[in-house]
């Protein structure tokens, strides 16, 4: 890879049925890395709280309503976004971190944080409006999606692409990711805008899905496991 190769995901909301397994396998993969695979709580879930690397939120919303034949209309919609850090081309939490522990790889583009610099003062976590960056409260460092480099480098796509039942994800450097499905929808409420971090992510919508700053609806499900 060059240093103008960007990595990146694509999203596809119309498949997602917030089953969150990408969830749960990229928090599977976190045991071990960060932990030791025998600090597993008795449930055979990892014990990390508060730090979940990949989220899925259900947002939904909308209205009923009488007419006066006492018949009735709605609006109402529900849809599924699953979101990780978007290895974004200008990472604000990059910018916030005093200490240049939080930095973006050259080679390919990966926002990575080096924990021997890490101070823990969460300043990066501030600046995300991802919610990315998440502290471990007990080694007093930051942690975030690394992207699975160590499985890219094995020729593997990320944990979380490769558990989705339904293919709603994929990973490849955005050229491709391109090339093989445009330049999607842009972002759905909730997310923020993409001006802020101009984020490696391409989305496809579904088909209630609702545009960015969008207040017609709310986050209805986001469980930490």
């Amino acid at each position: 890879m060059t240093e103008k190769t960007q990595l990146g995901f694509y999203f596809d909301s119309s498949k997602c049925t917030g089953c969150k397994t990408c969830h749960i396998a990229c928090k599977d993969r976190m045991v071990g890395k960060i932990r030791n695979k025998d600090d597993v709580a008795s449930n055979g879930v990892a014990s990390l709280p508060g730090m979940l690397w990949r989220r899925v939120y259900e947002y939904g919303g909308g209205t009923w309503s009488q007419n006066s034949d006492n018949s009735f209309e709605q609006n109402v919609f529900a849809y599924y976004t699953s979101i990780s850090c978007n290895h974004c081309s200008e990472p604000v939490c990059v910018k916030a971190c005093p200490t240049g522990a939080m930095h973006k790889r050259k080679e390919d583009g990966l926002v990575l944080v080096e924990e021997s610099l890490c101070i823990g003062c969460q300043s990066c976590s501030r600046a995300c409006p991802y919610d990315a960056p998440q502290i471990d409260r007990d080694r007093k460092v930051m942690t975030k999606c690394d992207g699975c480099y160590d499985r890219l480098a094995e020729g593997k796509k990320p944990i979380c692409v490769e558990g989705c039942p339904l293919r709603a994800l994929d990973f490849d450097t955005m050229e491709n990711l391109r090339k093989k499905y445009g330049n999607g929808d842009g972002h759905l409420a909730p997310l923020p805008s993409q001006s802020i971090t101009s984020p490696n992510l391409i989305v496809k919508a579904s088909r209630k899905s609702k545009s960015t700053g969008n207040d017609d609806g709310r986050v209805l499900n986001i469980r930490e496991v």
